[in-house]
């Protein structure tokens, strides 16, 4: 019986995604807090809180600790991930630990919420003053994520139709999230 209530009671506290992704004002009524560090971010780094959540939608789906899906190995043996991105904002490695040298926030995890928005923040501010990408723009700012800002200066992503397409779904969403944060505003 007294497993049954540790188990009971460390579940609850699982990290779980909200139940309904697709709606910034549920979000927010479930994760109350989420509300105010997304808030946070933007006041910090001027990327709105929509456009946060379009991104983080496509990244992760708001899964704390999501990661590529791994490669096979003749068709069904489970192999090696196709890059080292991790958590709510899905951050490379080596991108994280930028993140986290120039801001000096030096014990931010990725599978923490507030920390992946600040990222996401930041990042956009960063291609805001080197690419000039409005921090309004989710469709702009998906595509200088995605790529990287070197890839964005290289228009790697005119090569890449499934992608365009992504971007344009990020766009669509941030969309949507505006629509519905200026509804449930209170």
């Amino acid at each position: 019986m007294c497993l049954v209530l540790i188990f009971s009671f460390f579940s609850g506290c699982s990290n779980h995604p909200p139940r309904h992704i697709n709606n910034a004002c549920q979000i927010f009524n479930e994760k109350s807090n989420w509300y105010k560090a997304a808030y946070k971010s933007y006041k910090k780094w001027g990327v709105p809180v929509h456009v946060q959540l379009a991104i983080m939608h496509q990244e992760s789906h708001f899964v704390s600790d999501a990661k590529p899906p791994r490669r096979t190995l003749f068709w069904f043996i489970p192999w090696t991930r196709p890059s080292s991105a991790f958590g709510y904002a899905q951050v490379k490695d080596s991108t994280w630990d930028w993140y986290k040298k120039k801001t000096g926030h030096w014990f931010a995890d990725r599978d923490d919420f507030k920390d992946a928005v600040d990222f996401i923040g930041w990042y956009g501010n960063i291609s805001y003053k080197t690419l000039k990408i409005s921090k309004w723009d989710a469709y702009g700012q998906y595509l200088a994520y995605h790529e990287g800002h070197g890839g964005y200066k290289r228009r790697t992503y005119l090569k890449k139709k499934w992608l365009i397409k992504v971007a344009k779904k990020v766009k669509a969403n941030a969309a949507r999230y505006a629509q519905q944060l200026k509804q449930c505003k209170n």
